[in-house]
């Protein structure tokens, strides 16, 4: 097996290539390097800069490489950029989703594993998310990846693909600090950010029906979910046509003023959190169902929310070495 990694030197996408590489799998990337970061690829990986919607570049990567199975990891993924730019994230996710897969079918290849979103289900009113609660967007990032994930499975159907859609929670931490998250578009880098500025984390609604009034989210370790797509990986090289639908999360809730204060003890910076409104669209809870990804492939989450945040510290500090206060 040869898998092209779309994506592969972005945050995510780096965690998969090592861990597949790791695990003995040929891999090749193809990344824009838009949001990438060469440096995150293990040597010896080729890399084929360029866009998914570049069609030509596309079937030179598929036929020299003799590729037989892609991972799809990129994309646009930020929800208030989403709101802003519905066009670009519908171009972006789902376009390019479709030249992608049109290059796929043309040269063969068997195997397709979509990266997906917790986003699809929208704010579900349930303890847990399983994969057949409905899906109910309520952004244009969320209505790509649920689209992307009808056309995934529409092209398996007509053209005989085995196809995976990996709908990811919270995602969070680093498997080492050169390969951690440089964005601050998610809650812990917020907290990160606004610490090593002088600020206070910012917690937005407390007054939501949970234990503490804030929101309580599922983070899974990057690693842990690189490794599920390793496993997820293998299933598509061993079995027939087909296709799996699975929540990638740690099946555990979190709170909000709990993470907050978890941050400030690993970094040493008590800081008491600022309460704001609730942001419009923020659900009170959501945590995922992982017993079919159990049930399936054996794999649960290995590492909990204290070495995530402890992680995600040490590659903060690599980055913005200020943050130490040294």
């Amino acid at each position: 097996m040869t898998w092209l990694i779309t994506g592969g030197a972005g945050y995510i996408g780096a965690h998969v290539v090592r861990s597949m590489v790791d695990a003995g799998e040929r891999v090749v990337v193809l990344d824009d390097l838009s949001t990438g970061v060469v440096e995150r690829l293990p040597a010896g990986v080729p890399l084929i800069r360029g866009p998914v919607a570049d069609r030509a570049l596309l079937d030179r990567a598929l036929a020299e490489h003799a590729v037989t199975g892609v991972v799809h990891l990129a994309g646009r993924k930020q929800v208030g950029e989403s709101v802003e730019k519905p066009l670009l994230y519908y171009r972006e996710n789902v376009a390019g989703l479709t030249v992608l897969l049109e290059a796929v079918v043309a040269a063969g290849v068997q195997r397709f594993l979509f990266s997906s979103s917790a986003a699809v289900y929208g704010v579900p009113d349930v303890e847990l998310i399983t994969e057949d609660t409905p899906c109910a967007p309520i952004n244009p990032y969320g209505e790509t990846k649920l689209a992307g994930e009808w056309l995934v499975r529409a092209t398996g159907r007509a053209h005989s693909l085995s196809t995976a859609c990996l709908r990811y929670f919270n995602v969070a931490g680093a498997a080492a600090p050169e390969l951690s998250d440089t964005g601050v578009f998610n809650v812990i880098p917020m907290f990160f950010d606004r610490l090593t500025h002088g600020g206070a984390p910012q917690i937005f609604g407390a007054d939501y029906p949970t234990p503490d009034g804030t929101c309580i989210r599922d983070y899974v370790h990057v690693a842990d979910l690189a490794d599920a797509h390793l496993a997820v990986a293998r299933r598509l090289a061993g079995q027939g046509t087909g296709d799996l639908t699975l929540n990638i999360g740690r099946g555990e809730g979190v709170s909000v003023r709990e993470l907050a204060d978890l941050v400030a003890e690993v970094s040493g910076r008590p800081e008491k959190p600022e309460v704001h409104a609730r942001r419009p669209g923020d659900a009170a809870k959501a945590v995922a169902s992982a017993v079919r990804v159990s049930g399936e492939l054996g794999w649960t989450a290995r590492r909990g929310v204290r070495e995530i945040v402890e992680s995600a510290w040490e590659g903060w500090c690599l980055h913005h070495p200020e943050a130490r206060g040294d």
